[in-house]
């Protein structure tokens, strides 16, 4: 079958809806009920699939080699109820908890950053509170958005009440933009957080970073959640909150690449919004940054 024809799954994978006969598994939220500027991330997850059959099973640079040794599909997309946003994160946590039970490591293409919360109270209650690595313009640390407490912008404030995260083992890289006040990333930094500011990567190579990184993280399991806007909006420009100055796409690549060796236990794409991605480039850049994050999964082997 040529690239353009039969159905449009994650990299032309199977879609199957048993975890339990996976290593690594695929899935959608397709979500934009919590965004709070620019919709449309509801539309981001087919996008991603559609964009992603242009990839290949080998990774040329690092040599990963994920097919070689694990077991991968798309699991489809949780059923999301698109009238109200705090159902719908009562369902993806319904979803994922067989899941991580199963003990299947997800990939997620998202859908706007709220999908986060509930796949992290998900990998609690098998985990504990885990790691975590975190790319995005924004902290989402706000403690109310227009006055509700669940939405893209607080995601990472709940998972630090609830325990979900280890605030230790968070590390925070690419903020940057305006702020409503002076100290809109503090909060990050006085709960323990390793926030790394976008001008602190300008003109760099990542590399150094992410060996503190993985210091800090650890042996233990961790997530890695990545914001598309995280990404400077020339690359990436289908995003509902886009900021100027933001990290390359070499850098994020160092970013995942660096992440090799932890031991993640899932991992998400969000907030790409195919509306304003008229050229596909925001949602193929993201199709090919969740295969690098497929890649630096446990027991991915690396060819000679």
């Amino acid at each position: 079958m040529p690239r353009f024809g039969g159905i449009a799954s994650m990299m032309r994978l199977p879609v199957i809806d048993n975890p339990s006969t996976l290593d690594v598994g695929f899935i959608g939220i397709p979500l934009d009920t919590g965004t709070s500027n620019r919709s449309g991330t509801r539309f981001g997850p087919r996008q991603i699939r559609c964009e992603s059959v242009l990839l290949r099973p080998y990774n040329m640079a690092t040599r990963a080699a994920p097919f070689d040794a694990l077991r991968i599909a798309d699991l489809g997309d949780v059923a999301i109820n698109p009238y109200n946003l705090l159902d719908s994160v009562a369902r993806i946590e319904r979803a994922f908890t067989p899941i991580v039970e199963a003990g299947c490591r997800t990939i997620t293409l998202g859908g706007d950053h709220t999908v986060t919360l509930p796949i992290l109270r998900a990998l609690r209650k098998r985990h504990g509170p885990i790691g975590l690595i975190h790319i995005d313009a924004h902290a989402d640390v706000n403690d109310t958005m227009f006055g509700e407490k669940i939405a893209h912008g607080t995601t990472f404030r709940r998972a630090v009440e609830e325990e979900l995260i280890d605030p230790h083992r968070v590390v925070q890289i690419g903020l940057r933009g305006t702020g409503y006040t002076a100290e809109d990333f503090d909060w990050c930094r006085q709960q323990g957080f390793q926030v790394v500011q976008v001008e602190e990567c300008w003109g760099r190579s990542l590399v150094p970073l992410m060996d503190e990184v993985r210091t800090r993280i650890g042996s233990g399991p961790a997530y890695f959640s990545l914001d598309i806007d995280g990404i400077d909006p020339a690359f990436a420009p289908g995003t509902g909150t886009p900021e100027i100055g933001g990290l390359t796409v070499p850098q994020t690549l160092e970013i995942i690449r660096g992440a090799w060796g932890m031991n993640l236990i899932g991992a998400d794409v969000v907030e790409v919004s195919p509306p304003y991605d008229p050229q596909g480039t925001t949602a193929l850049l993201a199709a090919n940054l969740a295969y690098e994050l497929l890649c630096v999964m446990p027991g991915v082997p690396r060819r000679d």
